[in-house]
């Protein structure tokens, strides 16, 4: 039997459920990315106050580009099972937040229309560093466009993605595809709608068919849309909204409001975001499949500690770094979350430059070293090789694919230029680390140590002359 409306009342009774009238009111939220993140992060928390009584917190999901998704959703009345895995053992779930559905690329209007309905009172997105296009600037554009010439009062519009000064940039990028006809819509902006920046942080993997059949075996039912994630959330924002009396209602849920999320935001960039994408492509070279296959391994884990004490912390505003790093390591081992090297790898290209070289930058202003950046950035040039270290190919999912496969080509037999030819762009380092000397010499001694010896034997050496 499949999850659905009908198939609720024979759920296990340790399984929570949705207590509220899930089709008597029409969304207040719309959301844009409906990927596995949302729906074991956000699409919880406002099932926890709808739960309280607040029926106002209702998502119209939006899935961008994947219509397999939204109809598995829909098919489902909106429902998926979440395991929450936490030190002692796992509890099921079962949000009821996502009340409708929409694809953006074949239902465009339904969104535009989303947006400018009058229920709507927020905006959410996760789309990823890739997603903020101008594309996605004037899908808003239009929908505020509309609630605007409709009389209607100014919305949230909220990033959650792993952007510095998100709510910033989203704003700038809805306002950068206004006309000149747009005068009175850019003053409605200014002074109705709220663009607030946020950090998120829950580690969700991709759903895989090992969820699926726990989900099978713990509630009884089918569901293809079964997700896997930590006890461990945490949302930051900004105390700034269209609505003040919402900052109240998020902090009784237990968001975060406050007027310097800056801090967590860098923390999660350098220390979360930044270990990820390291061990990530050290698993994908040496065949590890999954996160907790690389931190489990003492060398790894010390490599991740040093990393984050040595080299991002000197550089954090966030004062209890040390408790947020221990935490993370122990994130990081959950053997319930098997969170695919693979899948953290994918777009490296958009997210090493947030969460690399802010901190290198930082060392060589203070003159400290930044060897274990070095050595991270030497594995990121062998992981275009695209081949692990077995000789099992493995594909680049990644917008600048084309460009890294090209030079890592090179690499078996011109590997100094090929270091120096990704370390010279910009887009990925920044204009000054693409010109430093010392950077350059250490990443290129680096590579030539992975390339020879193997990952685990430079993080060993690296690790030995650190001692």
């Amino acid at each position: 039997m499949p999850l659905s409306a009908l198939s609720l009342s024979s759920l296990p009774s340790n399984v929570k459920v949705p207590s509220y009238d899930r089709t008597a009111h029409a969304p207040g939220v719309v959301h844009l990315g409906l990927g596995a993140f949302h729906r074991a992060h956000q699409a919880m928390v406002f099932d926890q106050l709808l739960t309280g009584g607040d029926t106002r917190w209702g998502i119209h999901g939006v899935g961008m580009t994947r219509p397999d998704l939204v109809n598995q959703l829909r098919a489902q009345d909106g429902l998926y099972a979440v395991r929450v895995a936490y030190g002692m053992g796992v509890k099921w779930q079962v949000p009821g937040a996502l009340w409708r559905t929409s694809v953006a690329t074949t239902e465009r209007d339904d969104v535009v229309q989303a947006i400018a309905a009058h229920s709507t009172r927020w905006v959410t997105l996760t789309l990823t560093e890739k997603g903020y296009t101008p594309a996605l600037g004037q899908l808003l554009l239009e929908g505020l466009r509309l609630r605007q010439q409709s009389g209607l009062t100014g919305i949230t519009v909220a990033s959650c993605d792993n952007l510095q000064g998100n709510g910033h940039k989203l704003q700038a990028l809805v306002k950068a595809n206004a006309t000149a006809q747009d005068g009175e819509l850019l003053r409605w902006l200014d002074t109705q709608c709220a663009f607030p920046c946020s950090m998120v942080d829950r580690i969700v993997p991709a759903a895989t068919p090992e969820v699926m059949a726990a989900a099978q075996e713990a509630l009884g039912v089918q569901d293809p849309c079964a997700l896997s994630t930590e006890g461990f959330w945490e949302w930051v924002i900004e105390d700034h909204f269209a609505d003040p009396q919402d900052a109240a209602l998020l902090q009784s849920a237990g968001v975060r409001v406050t007027g310097d999320v800056h801090s967590y935001e860098e923390a999660k960039l350098r220390m979360l975001n930044g270990s990820h994408s390291a061990m990530a492509l050290m698993g994908a070279i040496t065949g590890r499949p999954f996160i907790a296959s690389c931190i489990s391994e003492a060398h790894i884990r010390t490599f991740v500690h040093q990393l984050m004490s040595q080299e991002v912390a000197p550089h954090l505003s966030r004062s209890d770094w040390a408790e947020y790093r221990d935490a993370l390591i122990a994130r990081f081992g959950n053997p319930y979350l098997k969170h695919s090297v693979h899948q953290i790898a994918t777009d490296s290209s958009q997210k090493i430059p947030q969460r690399w070289p802010p901190s290198v930058l930082g060392q060589i202003a203070q003159d400290a070293s930044f060897e274990h950046h070095a050595l991270a950035a030497a594995v990121f040039v062998r992981y275009s090789l695209g081949v692990d270290e077995q000789g099992q190919a493995y594909t680049l999912n990644d917008p600048q694919a084309g460009s890294l496969m090209a030079l890592g080509a090179a690499q078996r037999t011109e590997p100094a230029a090929c270091v120096r030819a990704l370390l010279a762009r910009e887009d990925l380092w920044g204009s000054v680390l693409s010109q430093h000397p010392a950077w350059i010499a250490r990443v290129t001694h680096w590579h030539q140590q992975v390339l020879q010896h193997g990952v685990d034997a430079a993080v060993q050496q690296l690790l030995s002359t650190a001692a």
